[in-house]
């Protein structure tokens, strides 16, 4: 139209113009031709039917059903003459599709879940082992015998970010707790079989919002160590998505093939195929599992390691490991007391029972403080209110074994016979024995020295200590400078150093010496 109005639109511009959009010769002059008769650059705009907040919340009151959607309208539409023309389905439909996006239209039929499938994330750059864990709860949908009864055991595991390798793992039969973190904790860090040689201490936890996770006895532990735990909002799966595709690849390729798998396809009237399939024992369980886990480290290749292993991407990255001393971990799952308490004849009372130990024998008044593992209470770790000192565990007196009564009496009776000892030796000392003499001659003490033992005692015992306070380090002196002036026996005259003028004589008469 710039060129018409200047006079130099020709036909080869209009048929340069058709060919460059695809379109016919007589599109472009009919589209001149509206240009030059109405003023109108774009396409004549048509009523369309719109989707409103009102057909919004019916959408999402009938579950995004646009027919159920349309028979209300219509509803409402006879109830009330007055209202406009009434839309088609058609219409409708293609409002719908027009103006809701595909994940819109998901989320009026399934909800959040069925929404967040249809969105974008990014991915965060590529790291190095050990810059980030991610933790998580796997509740396992296998019924497994546990002493007779059928439950589904829970999977709690951390992963490394960097080379999707399970660095440690910890299996309950039942919900898990804090326990259950920090032996998966202890797992991890620790770099031994079958996890091993990955572990060490990351840089960074990353777990969601989990009140296990989070908890006092979780934080101290790794805040003890420098380790910081990042929370992730509640319900934001995306958030960490290693754990989470290690969670969907364990059903996928262990779980589903298992016997009684909650979640495998049912017959007709929601009927099992094999309802009374004999379940796998929990020990059983747990070797399939950590098989599976040695399989994924060390035979499976993700897609994003590029054709490696977990464990070959582990042992490929240079970057220096932090390895914890094995002394600091024995005592990394426990959780203190927070009391000083006091060793009694009873042993250490805490929550009303008694705890007894073969090394208490003896250290009854001292003042202690516990560290327990949560939710076991058969054994605790004591250690010394005032240094610290880790002086042992104690087991629960009502469920003590046998040897453990037997270490205890034994204790006692060594206890006693080196008291018994001691005041022997001490009696001994106290009194003084003499040999028995046949003739009226002084009593001579038994044990006496001779002289000549005497002698020969005190020599030695004269050279070693003049040997243990010499100095090897010690100079010598050096010569005396011939300028300084050196004490004189009384009697003698004084001498005068070489080189030094004799004084004038006094007038007066010298005083005497």
């Amino acid at each position: 139209m710039d060129l018409d109005s200047r006079g130099e639109l020709t036909t080869a511009h209009v048929r340069l113009v058709a060919s460059s959009l695809g379109v016919t010769v007589r599109a472009v002059w009919y589209w001149v031709a509206a240009a030059r008769r109405e003023g109108r650059l774009v396409p004549r705009s048509r009523a369309r039917a719109s989707v409103t907040p009102e057909i919004r919340r019916l959408l999402a009151l009938w579950g995004g059903n646009v027919s159920a959607v349309h028979r209300e309208l219509a509803a409402r539409a006879a109830d009330d003459p007055e209202a406009g023309p009434m839309l088609s389905l058609s219409a409708l439909h293609r409002a719908v599709v027009r103006e809701l996006s595909a994940g819109e239209r998901a989320g009026l039929r399934g909800g959040e879940a069925a929404r967040r499938a249809y969105d974008v994330f990014g991915k965060r750059p590529a790291m190095w082992r050990n810059a980030c864990w991610e933790g998580d709860h796997k509740h396992v949908p296998v019924q497994v015998d546990v002493e007779g009864e059928l439950t589904c055991p829970w999977i709690t595991w951390f992963i490394d970010c960097a080379t999707k390798h399970v660095l440690g793992l910890a299996v309950t039969p039942h919900t898990p707790s804090r326990d259950a973190v920090l032996a998966a904790l202890r797992t991890s860090i620790t770099r031994t079989e079958p996890f091993g040689p990955a572990g060490g201490l990351p840089a960074l936890v990353r777990v969601d919002r989990g009140k296990d996770f989070l908890s006092t006895t979780v934080t101290a532990a790794l805040g003890a160590l420098a380790v910081p735990v990042h929370d992730l909002p509640a319900y934001t799966p995306h958030l960490k998505g290693t754990v989470e595709a290690l969670n969907d690849a364990v059903e996928e390729m262990l779980l589903v093939s298992l016997p009684r798998y909650t979640h495998r396809q049912k017959l007709t009237g929601g009927r099992l195929a094999d309802p009374d399939a004999p379940p796998l024992t929990f020990p059983a369980f747990v070797q399939l599992l950590l098989d599976w886990v040695r399989w994924w480290n060390t035979e499976h290749h993700p897609a994003a390691l590029k054709g490696l292993t977990p464990l070959q991407a582990w042992n490929a990255d240079p970057t220096p490991l932090r390895d914890v001393p094995a002394e600091h971990l024995a005592l990394f799952a426990l959780e203190d007391d927070g009391r000083t308490r006091t060793i009694t004849t009873n042993g250490i009372s805490w929550q009303s029972r008694d705890y007894i130990a073969a090394w208490m024998v003896g250290h009854t008044e001292t003042k202690i403080r516990l560290r327990h593992l949560p939710h076991h209470d058969s054994e605790i770790e004591v250690f010394d209110a005032s240094t610290g000192r880790h002086l042992g565990p104690a087991h629960l007196a009502e469920q003590a074994s046998p040897e453990q009564i037997r270490a205890l009496k034994a204790a006692r009776t060594a206890a006693a016979r080196r008291l018994r000892a001691d005041l022997k030796a001490a009696e001994k000392l106290r009194r003084q024995r003499f040999a028995a003499v046949t003739t009226a001659a002084p009593p001579q003490p038994l044990g006496a020295l001779t002289a000549a033992e005497a002698q020969a005692e005190l020599e030695a015992t004269d050279g070693r200590d003049l040997r243990a306070l010499a100095l090897p380090g010690l100079i010598p002196h050096a010569p005396l400078p011939d300028g300084w002036v050196l004490p004189q026996p009384s009697g003698q005259p004084r001498r005068k150093p070489p080189g030094r003028r004799p004084s004038p004589p006094d007038t007066d008469t010298d005083p005497p010496r």
